[in-house]
């Protein structure tokens, strides 16, 4: 039996989908763009600070479904450009600091012109 996660602490989904999903122990993050909950928009510019808008929305998705950084397994990172992959992992790094498993790769667009979209799996 799974549960839909939601938190105005973090942006809506815009789209179909919800923003997380436990089932078991396990709760499964859609990817997070840097919108700010606060306005509905991307207010960030570059990567370091798109990337912290983007943690902040996870880590309020991973709270709202009784998780934290600490107990994630695996994230999926995507980036607009890998020449940000030094940047980005400055700032993924001062949350993800279990490391979990991950994947990062750059992709050809991302929803809405953003730099950096992460999701995550973790424990609940």
């Amino acid at each position: 039996m799974s549960k839909t996660v939601h938190t105005d602490a973090a942006p809506a989904a815009i789209g179909p989908y919800s923003q997380a999903v436990v089932a078991g122990n396990l709760v499964f993050t859609s990817g997070q763009i840097p919108i700010d909950p606060a306005t509905g928009h991307v207010e960030a510019d570059g990567i370091q600070a798109q990337a912290e808008q983007v943690m902040k929305n996870l880590g309020q998705v991973l709270k709202a479904a009784g998780s934290d950084y600490t107990k994630a397994v695996k994230t999926t990172c995507f980036l607009a450009h890998m020449a940000d992959f030094a940047a980005f992992n400055e700032v993924y790094g001062r949350y993800f600091t279990s490391k979990p498993a991950r994947s990062c790769v750059a992709v050809k667009d991302l929803p809405k012109g953003v730099l950096v979209e992460v999701e995550v799996i973790a424990e609940v």
